[in-house]
């Protein structure tokens, strides 16, 4: 059954949608950004639009900023749940829309977007703008953006960013990438410092809580430890 949009996040009407100016939004202070990536392809109705939409809720009641790709299905999921959890209008959504033959709109959730035609420029303005990344169900743009954020951060191009990754697909993924290129040392035991795996909301949402108290703790993120839901800070390892 199709949901309406009214009845996502009752009493929306869509805003004008302002362009993005990214240097003018990276010189802003204090704002904390969490980027959400996941398929097109899922519908309104289905169990992991509501588990993202539901996530975002989260997040904008939060008073964080919302970073999507800006299209359907999970993009769409991501923006309206922050609409209807920011309630103060006090966080942003912000869509980072590709140019395509069947998709070249944002969705009616966007404050603010961009439209680009390469996915580079597209990836690069995320990993920009992201304090969190977190990757929910999703096809191989869903796994472009995962590798794409993850390269950068493993060569240092980037500062630490944690990635968030949502469901049984990734983690039976990252599973798999160990027991091929940990053995034939293709990869650094600690390229896996910057992915965290969440069993459901309730888990990421507590990873997201961390890593903002550590960034207005120190003004930076870094590794955090988690089992399920429960994360602490470490101490900083004291220089020799």
């Amino acid at each position: 059954m199709k949901i309406k949009i009214e009845e996502l996040v009752p009493g929306h009407r869509k805003v004008k949608v302002h362009p993005l100016d990214l240097k003018k939004e990276l010189r802003r202070k204090r704002r904390f950004r969490v980027s959400i990536f996941g398929s097109a392809r899922v519908k309104r109705g289905d169990r992991v639009y509501k588990q993202v939409f539901d996530l975002a809720e989260m997040i904008g009641k939060k008073g964080y900023d919302v970073v999507t790709g800006g299209g359907p299905g999970l993009m769409e999921a991501a923006n309206a749940g922050h609409a209807l959890g920011d309630k103060e209008n006090s966080a942003e959504s912000i869509g980072l829309v590709i140019k395509l033959p069947w998709e070249n709109k944002g969705n009616d959730y966007l404050e603010i977007q961009h439209r680009y035609k390469y996915f580079s420029k597209r990836l690069d303005t995320f990993l920009a703008l992201s304090d969190v990344m977190v990757v929910t169900k999703g096809g191989i743009g869903s796994m472009l953006e995962l590798f794409y954020m993850w390269q950068h951060l493993q060569v240092f191009l980037v500062e630490y960013k944690p990635i968030i990754l949502i469901g049984k697909m990734w983690e039976e993924l990252i599973d798999w990438v160990k027991k091929t290129t940990l053995p034939e040392r293709l990869v650094s035991p600690e390229d896996f410092d910057f992915i965290y795996i969440a069993k459901n909301n309730k888990e990421a949402m507590a990873m997201i809580e961390k890593f903002r108290n550590l960034e207005l703790k120190e003004g930076q993120l870094r590794r955090i430890l988690c089992k399920g839901a429960h994360c602490v800070i470490p101490a900083k390892k004291k220089k020799a």
